[in-house]
């Protein structure tokens, strides 16, 4: 078998790693309510965080990001860089619509940064290095994870990272459209900052 027919295998196996919703189960084991029935109803870490249990949020976001680098890792071991990236875009679309969770998942910042660490970490200390900026100096998780995944494609494409720029800008583009009710909340003044309850 080519590596090449192993690429649709290495996104299947990126889907199921980044499906796994580790904020819910997170939340069920410390038995907190129903985290979809909190805040934004989102399972992520900053959602996570409106429980006020702040070692589970950061535990969210760990586990959500390495399940990125993890999926990256895994495959481009087996089956080359291509299957890495491929098995990226799994895992970031298993985040955001996991089967399990009838396709209603996270916003998938957590997993767009393991994603990077495990392609290129360079690109996923910029991204990091810019939403903790704009998070210190605004206190918006939305804005902050917007404005990283903007710039993130623009540093890949300048250092010469073109397929990676390309994947990010689609990350970037599903990321946008994940955020869109906070993109509506940040434009009429409504958006939670950070560390706020539910």
């Amino acid at each position: 078998m080519g590596l090449d027919a192993l690429l649709p295998v290495a996104f299947i196996i990126g889907y199921l790693f980044g499906s796994v919703p580790f904020g819910l189960i997170l939340t069920r084991l410390a038995g907190t309510q129903d985290l979809r029935s909190i805040g934004s109803g989102n399972i992520g870490a900053t959602n996570v965080l409106r429980t006020g249990r702040k070692g589970l949020a950061a535990a969210t976001l760990l586990l959500d990001a390495l399940k990125g680098t993890a999926a990256v890792v895994i495959s481009g071991y087996l089956a080359g860089p291509n299957a890495a990236m491929l098995a990226g875009l799994g895992a970031f679309l298993g985040h955001l619509f996991p089967v399990w969770l009838k396709f209603k998942g996270g916003k998938g910042v957590a997993v767009y940064i393991g994603i990077l660490l495990g392609l290129f970490w360079p690109a996923a200390l910029v991204f990091c290095v810019i939403w903790l900026a704009t998070a210190f100096t605004t206190r918006y998780s939305s804005l902050s994870a917007l404005v990283a995944a903007f710039i993130t494609p623009l540093f890949l494409w300048w250092f010469g990272h073109l397929a990676l720029a390309s994947l990010s800008v689609v990350l970037t583009l599903l990321l946008f459209y994940m955020h869109r009710e906070n993109i509506k909340r940040l434009q009429s003044g409504k958006e939670g900052r950070i560390g706020e309850k539910a």
